[in-house]
């Protein structure tokens, strides 16, 4: 079945009310804090208070005193285990061809901490109070060395003694680059005029609803191990911790994440906590559960973005792009994170073309070790990175040039598909004027002036900023990304089992922390079946019950986990074509499916599915010696490319310059999505995301101490979360050009948000300073950063 035809089918479109819903409103969702297991104990890890210190010596002796204490764990424990360090599953290699230098990245500290919250030992015991009480008994002698928090510092060489690692000297990871210099450098030479910028794209620490947990679980009568956590992605933990960490046979150890209360990237990781636990359910033969502490999760979460880049565009003089050429120095922190080196590499420079047919692009990442709490993946991941440099840059030429923002991108749009970029990927389909055209008129653009003379009156200033966003989502095909240097596959598992009263359960190896996929999910099964959704169960987070899976990130789930199902779908309507035939004495190749029924072809004969799925089961007549029983499928897809969401983004500001207040009145968001599957959900899933993104843009800000390396950021008194106020009534539209190349036509619509939205309003703060001086500064737009911006304009 083409997407053409599968977007027409029943409950496609159709804003179904989330069947999760009822169990989350009601109390009955079940996270992995919910899980009491029997004889169940708990841990608390004593974590460094220092960002970089030698550790002398490690003594438990008072703690393991204690009363109800079952054990405490260090470094030394885990060396005389021969426990491994926690894997990077991305190796890039440095443009000297060297590959990158890979430190290890113990679960408990050995002879070293290098960052604020690096975890020292861990405490085991009866009650939660116990193992607090041991922990502050636990005596650490540390010898502090010289900190390098920021990553301009640590390209700079600027703090003497400060080497993360011994293997990195000067703390530098790796350099990475794309594009043809030799030929962006020509167009350089020779351009009409050049556009500079210098920005920093600011740290931020994901805050999911639900803090990491963790429960580990050994069986002596079996010899195996189960994890519940909350986590993205179970298989890949599983894969990892046992393949590259403990070395344990993968069939003894099942990984269970339940109910999960958000992600945003953070919780796709394997982290030292998860592998602790289940290490030492053995040694103790107790269950061990370990909940993080709201202040545990800013020190150890791994945090998001953190560039410092130096861009600039080469144009003719009509603003005609020619060239860009880009160098960004990335943070990867004290380690380096699952995929940590593939965020500023190939999620961020491959998408640095944007929507524009800019012939050349240069791309130059250095990557450097801080002592911070590692950086990977968040909302987005490298996505929002790249649209943020090339969307403000951009908008800068425009000023420059004397355009409006939406005349020199209009100039610039790529109208011809497919689309080669001179960065690796190749776009299939889109419409990005007619993104612009409806973004335009959704946001009452015409109007602008009018509102910008009303704000004005009230001694306001009143901005306006767009932002073109283009993103890559399903990293694909297995085999491409392999040669780019993943470490693991990236296709997408789906079993359909009929049962046999043709209700089904699908078993998905995506995985929801929020998303939906129970209702989305059972909605695509339903209109290929012609079925109730309510007959539809979803199954997934748990590695004893679905075949595989890679998980959930980067706005794969429907247009790779969809078409897994898909694909198990197209060889369930096969079986059941053929049973249809034979009790319809008919050819197979005469049946027709639609509706939920069965016929033939120019014949009133008809089945219905739910008689061939009780046939399967009870195969009284059935052909016994051309097919087996049962109705029961299981299909593995790999995709061929990348799908590509694209979008415009408007935002309206008003600015109080006596106090550099910056209040977002307007937000239009216009995104292609391919094929919508459930509109309420696409809806909900892009509010998210703008929120987000309006939070980066406008309030988070992840600190640390540049002598210390202390975490100034470390709780919601001081890392600015938005709230309800802080967010504009969006507007929201959409422009569908289905993806050509999987089933659904669908492209991923979790990231957008938090993808297009923070240049837009950087831009739109601009625009409404510009008249003051203001040509710059540096999210997030806080009052006193723009105030700031607005007095020295003025000197």
């Amino acid at each position: 079945m083409g997407a053409s035809d599968f977007s027409k089918l029943p409950h496609i479109g159709e804003p179904v009310r989330r069947k999760e819903d009822y169990r989350f409103l009601t109390g009955a969702g079940q996270y992995t804090d919910d899980v009491v297991l029997a004889a169940q104990s708990f841990a608390v890890f004593v974590r460094s208070p220092h960002a970089h210190a030698r550790v002398n010596s490690v003594h438990t002796e008072a703690a393991k005193a204690l009363p109800g204490v079952l054990g405490v764990f260090t470094g030394a424990d885990v060396a005389a285990d021969h426990i491994n360090g926690l894997p990077c599953g991305w190796l890039i290699t440095s443009t000297n061809g060297e590959p990158m230098k890979e430190p290890p990245h113990p679960i408990l500290a050995q002879g070293k901490v290098r960052h604020v919250g690096d975890q020292v030992a861990m405490v085991v015991a009866e009650t939660l109070q116990q193992a607090r009480d041991a922990a502050e008994r636990v005596e650490v002698d540390y010898e502090v060395l010289p900190a390098v928090v920021n990553v301009a510092d640590a390209a700079a060489g600027a703090v003497a003694g400060a080497v993360v690692h011994d293997i990195a000297e000067d703390n530098h990871c790796f350099k990475w680059a794309l594009g043809d210099k030799v030929a962006v450098e020509a167009v350089f030479a020779n351009a009409a005029h050049v556009t500079q910028l210098d920005l920093v794209n600011n740290r931020l620490i994901p805050n999911a609803i639900e803090p990491r947990a963790a429960i580990g679980s050994y069986s002596r009568a079996n010899g195996e191990y189960t994890l519940y956590v909350s986590n993205q992605n179970p298989h890949v933990e599983r894969l990892l911790m046992t393949a590259f960490v403990l070395g344990l046979p993968e069939h003894k150890v099942r990984v269970i994440a339940p109910d999960v209360g958000g992600g945003f990237g953070s919780k796709i990781f394997l982290y030292a906590e998860d592998v602790c636990l289940t290490w030492a359910s053995k040694k103790l033969n107790r269950n061990i559960k370990w909940v993080a502490e709201r202040s545990e999760a800013f020190l150890t979460d791994a945090h998001g973005r953190d560039h410092v880049s130096h861009a600039e565009m080469a144009m003719d003089a009509q603003g005609k792009f020619l060239a860009l050429r880009v160098h960004t120095d990335a943070n990867l922190g004290a380690y380096l994170s699952t995929f940590a080196s593939a965020v500023p590499t190939i999620l961020y420079a491959t998408l640095l073309a944007g929507q524009y047919s800019t012939p050349q692009v240069y791309v130059e990442v250095d990557t450097w070790f801080t002592n911070t709490t590692p950086v990977d993946a968040y909302r987005g991941a490298g996505r929002p990175e790249a649209t943020y440099l090339l969307e403000r840059l951009v908008s800068r030429c425009a000023w420059e040039l004397g355009l409006t923002q939406d005349d020199i991108r209009k100039r610039n749009f790529i109208t011809s598909f497919p689309y080669q970029t001179p960065v690796a990927l190749q776009y299939d389909v889109g419409d990005y004027q007619a993104c612009m055209a409806q973004s335009q008129e959704l946001a009452d653009v015409a109007g602008f002036e009018a509102r910008r003379a009303a704000s004005e009156a009230r001694g306001l200033r009143r901005g306006i900023g767009y932002s073109s966003y283009i993103e890559a989502c399903g990293i694909a095909p297995s085999n491409i990304a392999g040669a780019l240097g993943a470490r693991a596959g990236l296709f997408e598992c789906g079993e359909v089992r009929v049962h046999p009263t043709g209700s089904v359960t699908v078993f998905t190896g995506s995985h929801s922390h929020g998303q939906g996929h129970e209702t989305t999910f059972a909605q695509v099964v339903a209109a290929r079946l012609g079925i109730p959704v309510e007959n539809v169960d979803i199954v997934h987070g748990d590695t004893g019950r679905v075949p595989f899976g890679m998980g959930t990130y980067g706005s794969r789930s429907i247009s790779v986990g969809g078409a897994a199902i898909m694909k198990a779908l197209d060889k369930i309507e096969a079986k059941a074509k053929k049973i249809a035939a034979h009790l319809m004495e008919a050819s197979d190749a005469d049946i027709d499916f639609a509706g939920g029924e069965f016929t033939v072809k120019g014949t009133d004969k008809k089945i219905p599915f739910a008689q061939i799925a009780l046939t399967a089961y009870v195969p009284h007549n059935y052909p016994l010696d051309k097919l087996e029983p049962g109705l029961n499928e299981t299909a593995f897809y790999d995709p061929t490319n990348f799908t590509f969401p694209a979008g415009t983004y408007i935002c309206e500001v008003e600015v109080d310059p006596q106090t550099g207040v910056v209040r977002v009145d307007r937000f239009t968001a216009v995104d292609d999505f391919g094929t919508i599957i459930n509109p309420m959900i696409v809806e909900g899933q892009v509010h998210g995301g703008l929120a987000q993104g309006i939070g980066q843009a406008l309030m988070e800000n992840c600190v640390y101490d540049r002598e210390t390396g202390q975490l100034l950021t470390g709780s919601f008194m001081d890392y600015a979360l938005p709230r309800a106020g802080d967010i504009p009534q969006f507007t929201l539209g959409h422009v569908c050009t289905p993806c050509t190349h999987n089933p659904l036509g669908t492209k991923g619509c979790g990231e957008a948000g938090a993808i297009g939205s923070p240049p837009a309003v950087i831009n739109a703060v601009l625009d409404a300073l510009a008249p003051l001086g203001v040509k710059d500064f540096d999210m997030p737009a806080t009052p006193h950063r723009v105030w700031q911006a607005i007095q020295n304009a003025q000197v």
